[in-house]
C-alpha cells in the first residue's frame, strides 16, 4: 500500500507541474499577443529585378543589384513588422517574381503589379540600386510618379533622411517614369539606394550593416508620415 501511495504523490506532483508550466506558457501567449500591433496600414515593397534579371554589377565586385535589394527589402520587412505594419514582399528569394521556366520581363512586372493590386496597400516602396556612366555619380535618390501627390510626400520624406542619415550631398526627390509607380491607383515611391556605378558606394552597400542602415532610414521616414497623418486626423485609405 506504502508504493501504491508514493504513487499517487508523485503523480499528484507531476501533474501540478505540468499544470504550473501550462499556466507559464499561456501566460507567455498572452503577453506576446498583448505587446504585437497592428495599425492597419499595408505596405508592399518590392525588391527590384531578380532571377534572370540581376539589375546593374558593382564596378568592384560584381556583385548583383538584385541581392542588395532583397535584402534591403528583407531588413525592411522586420522594421515595419515590429512597428505593426502588414508587410508584403513582391518577391521573397532570388528568383523572379513571374516564376516559370523562362523569364520574360514583362510578364515579371505585371506579377508585380498583381501583387500590389491584390493587397490594395498604402503604399508600396520600390528597392533599387542605380547605375550611371560617370563613376563619380554617388548618393541614394527618390523617385514618385507625376501628379501622385501622396507618392511625392513620402517620397520627399525619404529623401530628406537619406540627405541626413546617410551623409550625402542634398539630393531632391524627382519624378520617375517607372512601371511600379505607375501601374497602380497606389502610393508608390522607387528608392535608388546608391549606384553601383561608384566603387565607394558600392563598397558601403554589400555589407550588411550598410544594408540595415539603408533599411531603417527609409523606415523612419515613411513611418513619420503615417505618425503625421495619424495627428492631423488624415484618413488613411
Amino acid at each position: 500500500m506504502a508504493f501504491v501511495t508514493i504513487k499517487k504523490k508523485t503523480l499528484i506532483i507531476t501533474l501540478s507541474v505540468i499544470l504550473a508550466v501550462v499556466a507559464i506558457a499561456a501566460t507567455a501567449a498572452t503577453v506576446a499577443a498583448a505587446t504585437r500591433t497592428d495599425n492597419g496600414i499595408t505596405i508592399v515593397i518590392d525588391a527590384g529585378h531578380g532571377g534572370a534579371d540581376g539589375g546593374v554589377t558593382g564596378v568592384a565586385t560584381g556583385t548583383k543589384e538584385s541581392d542588395i535589394n532583397l535584402s534591403i527589402s528583407k531588413y525592411l520587412m522586420k522594421y515595419f513588422q515590429k512597428a505593426g505594419y502588414n508587410v508584403v514582399l513582391t518577391r521573397s528569394d532570388s528568383g523572379a517574381v513571374c516564376g516559370g521556366m523562362r523569364y520574360d520581363k514583362r510578364e515579371d512586372m505585371k506579377a508585380r503589379k498583381a501583387v500590389v493590386e491584390a493587397n490594395a496597400p498604402d503604399l508600396v516602396i520600390s528597392v533599387h540600386c542605380n547605375s550611371f556612366p560617370v563613376a563619380s555619380v554617388n548618393g541614394a535618390q527618390v523617385f514618385f510618379a507625376a501628379g501622385a501627390n501622396e507618392g511625392a510626400n513620402f517620397a520627399t520624406a525619404v529623401q530628406g533622411y537619406f540627405n541626413d542619415v546617410l551623409n550625402q550631398k542634398p539630393k531632391s526627390a524627382m519624378v520617375g517614369d517607372y512601371y511600379i509607380l505607375n501601374c497602380s491607383q497606389y502610393p508608390s515611391i522607387l528608392c535608388e539606394c546608391g549606384f553601383l556605378s561608384n566603387a565607394g558606394d558600392e563598397s558601403l552597400l554589400i555589407g550588411a550593416s550598410y544594408q540595415e542602415k539603408v533599411a531603417y532610414t527609409v523606415f523612419s521616414a515613411v513611418d513619420s508620415v503615417f505618425d503625421a497623418q495619424k495627428a492631423n486626423g488624415t484618413p488613411i485609405d
